[in-house]
C-alpha cells in the first residue's frame, strides 16, 4: 500500500454512534447532563442528539443492545468518545456542573496539547471532555515535533474560572 495518500486537513469527525442498554438512561446522561440538544427520536429505539443543532453528532441505539449488560473495558471497542470544548471556560462550566451533580469522576489529565476530563458514561463507555490549548502553546522538541505528556489537571483552578 502507499504512503503517499494523506487525508484532507478539513476533514472533521462526523457523528459517533453508540449502542446502549436503556435509551431514556443515556439520554438523562448526554442530553440533561452534559447538555446536548435531543434533536430526534427514531421510533423508540434510537435517538439522536446535537450541539448547535447539527443533525446528530451523537446517536444513541437501542437496536442490539437493549437491557445488555454494561461495556466491557477489557474488551475491543471504542475506548472513548471526545467532546472538544470551544474555551477552557467551557470546559470549566461543564466539570462544576458534574461536580454539582455530584457525577463521579474517573480523571482529569494535562496533556500538553489538551486538559481533559474523562468519565463513564451509564453503559460505562469512557467519555472524554476536553480543551485544546492554543497551538502556540503546544509542547515541542528542539526538533519541532510535539510532545505530549499527561500530568494532573488542577481541578481547584479549572474550578475557579467557571465562577468567573
Amino acid at each position: 500500500m502507499t504512503t503517499d495518500y494523506k487525508i484532507p486537513s478539513q476533514i472533521k469527525i462526523g457523528h459517533v454512534h453508540l449502542k446502549v442498554a436503556d435509551l431514556k438512561r443515556s439520554l438523562a446522561f448526554y442530553v440533561d447532563l452534559l447538555g446536548f440538544e435531543l434533536m430526534m427520536y427514531y421510533g423508540d429505539q434510537a435517538a439522536f442528539i446535537s450541539a448547535g443543532g447539527y443533525h446528530h453528532h451523537i446517536g444513541l441505539n437501542t437496536w442490539h443492545s437493549k437491557g445488555a449488560p454494561p461495556a466491557s473495558r477489557e474488551g475491543v471497542g471504542l475506548y472513548h468518545t471526545a467532546i472538544l470544548y470551544p474555551t477552557r471556560k467551557d470546559l470549566a462550566t461543564i466539570y462544576k456542573r458534574l461536580r454539582d451533580a455530584h457525577y463521579p469522576n474517573i480523571g482529569a489529565s494535562d496533556h500538553g496539547v489538551s486538559q481533559a476530563l474523562y468519565l463513564r458514561d451509564p453503559d460505562n463507555n469512557g467519555v472524554e471532555l476536553y480543551w485544546d490549548k492554543p497551538r502556540e502553546l503546544w509542547p515541542t522538541n528542539p526538533d519541532g515535533s510535539l510532545t505530549m505528556y499527561t500530568q494532573p489537571l488542577n481541578l481547584e483552578e479549572l474550578l475557579k474560572e467557571a465562577q468567573e
